[in-house]
């Protein structure tokens, strides 16, 4: 988990400069309106700044995202202009940036592109729809609170989903950087026919020139120089290339070409989409769903700690949530909250969401007034620009972490990553997610138990296993369960129980089960406590329990066992219950500091 540093004294000084009086009425829905009710002049020249700053890295990254995805380059600008506009009135964060996302990308264009069949149209449509979805899911999870549903990512799952999505999107870009299409089902598929080309003399000299110069240029510059543009500076003079040697022409280099002028206009996208295709497309908006939450979660409580502010989480989704219904009816597709864009604001000095609004309408006057800029733009440019984002969030050193911290969850991270990269996205994250919770059902069917010592010149009492110098009391077993008593695990508990019974050095009158970890028990697990209670006491044996809670005493005696288990069974700690029974059968036997 990332941990930020509390706001340092300067910070919270400006913090405090920035401070605005808190919303009231209708306004708590609208948190970025209000803030922009109270806007401060001086603010202005600072927010203008880092708008300008944000739309030139905006627009090739949102060309590239967009080719990712499936869709053609100019939907990524529609699907950047709008949610920077919605979530500018509706996002609680002052700095926040929305829009295409590259980790989103893979998973849309697995989802629409077998269901378009080549046709563009349709594809566009299919992306809309499943923004609509998205946006729906993220409604339902404000509305509801329903946060808890991104839990089902665990890091191992998180770790292989994003290393597979990385591996993914960098093969379906590498055909760009060679100079020719490579259409296959599946990466090990289009690895094979990427290959073939290659070998074929299908290539395109310069395709691999600009690609892998852009490449160069991106992770130099982040590398030597991190606070320039490198992405701009990449496909600025990729694009100032082309046009001036007229790469298209002259050596058959694959670019942009017209874009449609203009701004996106309101659009239904159900047209042309079935109810065999929302079949397919509901469970990848789910996930989809899942991934922008998170996403969004972790970089809001971020921006949040780091500037000494709060965010209302539930408007947080409200505000993703309505910017991706919104780029649905304006011909885009999904968007999230942006890992690589946001600090590009926060560097450039943004106070306030003006300067995604200052970007919006900068990207807004280009495709207006200058939409013929971007036709000499490479696609290996915008493929470079993929890889390199991809490269930034893939994380390997942590998924091999894994293998020497736990190996189940490197199993679990590997798990998640081969079921993306053979089965595709919805396939491999949920194998993953069904994985990952049968390790929790079983961690919960066998969950730790041991017998307790005591240590000489340390207090409390101890793990036998990793103690076996402790000292027994004789004639007592204390016994700790570390888990909930339920259906799975209750025949677990007897025989383990019945075990450290029989393998104790001395005859046993006592057991106590240090009960502390013990937050639940079910009525089949009521049942084997009565059972084995009734077995030992034909043996002579007490059956007690020590720092059981309160709501789980409760549940014993709704069971109808009170007969069975009076007050006296039940100690409030295991140092007490040794001491009762020291005094009931007056046992010969010193502690440590009694010596």
């Amino acid at each position: 988990m990332n941990h930020t540093p509390d706001p340092t004294p300067a910070a919270r000084a400006t913090v405090a400069a920035d401070a605005v009086p808190l919303a009231s009425g209708w306004l708590r829905w609208l948190p970025g309106l209000h803030v922009l009710l109270h806007y401060r002049r001086d603010w202005l020249t600072k927010d203008l700044v880092a708008g300008l700053a944000l739309s030139a890295m905006l627009v090739p990254v949102g060309m590239g995202y967009a080719e990712a995805a499936g869709v053609p380059a100019i939907h990524g600008l529609y699907a950047t202009i709008i949610p920077l506009l919605v979530y500018a009135l509706l996002g609680p964060s002052r700095v926040m940036v929305l829009g295409p996302d590259s980790t989103l990308a893979a998973v849309i264009a697995s989802l629409i592109l077998p269901l378009a069949g080549g046709s563009v149209e349709r594809a566009v449509a299919l992306a809309a729809v499943l923004a609509l979805l998205s946006g729906g899911f993220l409604l339902l999870i404000g509305f509801a609170r329903l946060g808890v549903m991104a839990d089902l990512f665990s890091k191992p799952i998180r770790l292989g989903f994003f290393n597979a999505i990385a591996l993914t999107v960098i093969i379906s870009q590498i055909p760009k950087l060679l100079g020719f299409s490579a259409t296959a089902n599946g990466s090990v598929e289009r690895v094979i026919v990427m290959a073939q080309g290659f070998m074929d003399g299908r290539g395109n000299p310069a395709a691999l020139i600009v690609g892998l110069a852009c490449l160069a240029i991106i992770l130099g510059l982040r590398r030597w120089r991190p606070n320039w543009p490198g992405v701009l500076v990449a496909v600025v003079l990729a694009t100032m290339v082309s046009a001036w040697f007229d790469l298209a022409e002259t050596q058959g280099l694959d670019v942009i070409g017209e874009v449609p002028p203009g701004l996106p206009v309101l659009t239904l996208p159900f047209a042309d989409v079935t109810l065999a295709d929302l079949r397919v497309l509901a469970p990848g908006a789910a996930i989809i769903a899942l991934l922008a939450f998170a996403n969004t979660s972790v970089l809001s409580r971020a921006l949040a700690a780091r500037s000494g502010q709060r965010v209302n989480p539930d408007q947080e989704m409200l505000a993703l949530g309505g910017a991706n219904l919104a780029t649905a009816l304006m011909q885009g597709f999904p968007i999230s909250s942006s890992n690589s864009r946001t600090p590009v604001a926060v560097a450039a000095g943004a106070r306030t969401q003006l300067a995604s609004i200052v970007s919006a309408l900068v990207i807004a006057l280009l495709l207006v007034l200058a939409p013929t800029l971007v036709k000499d733009m490479p696609q290996a440019a915008l493929g470079a620009v993929v890889i390199t984002a991809c490269i930034s969030f893939a994380d390997w050193p942590g998924m091999f972490a894994l293998l020497k911290q736990r190996r189940i969850e490197f199993m679990l991270a590997v798990a998640s990553f081969l079921g993306v990269v053979f089965f595709g996205v919805i396939e491999g994250i949920a194998g993953a997610i069904a994985l990952s919770l049968l390790v929790m059902v079983w961690n919960a069917w066998h969950p730790y138990y041991t017998v307790l010592v005591r240590v000489h010149g340390r207090k409390g009492y101890h793990d036998a296993t990793r103690h076996p110098e402790g000292s027994r009391v004789p004639g007592l077993v204390l016994f700790r369960w570390d888990a909930q008593l339920f259906f799975a695990n209750a025949d677990l508990f007897r025989e383990a129980l019945l075990l450290a019974i029989d393998e104790a050095p001395t005859p046993i009158q006592v057991v106590i089960v240090a009960a502390d970890a013990v937050n639940d028990i079910d009525v089949t697990a009521a049942d084997m406590l009565a059972e084995l209670d009734h077995e030992l006491e034909a043996r002579g044996i007490d059956l007690q329990f020590a720092g059981l809670k309160g709501h789980v005493r409760d549940l014993i005696m709704r069971y109808g066992l009170s007969p069975r288990f009076d007050r006296d069974h039940f100690h409030p700690t295991v140092g007490n219950a040794v001491n009762v029974y020291r005094q009931q059968y007056e046992v010969d036997w010193k502690d440590w500091d009694e010596r």
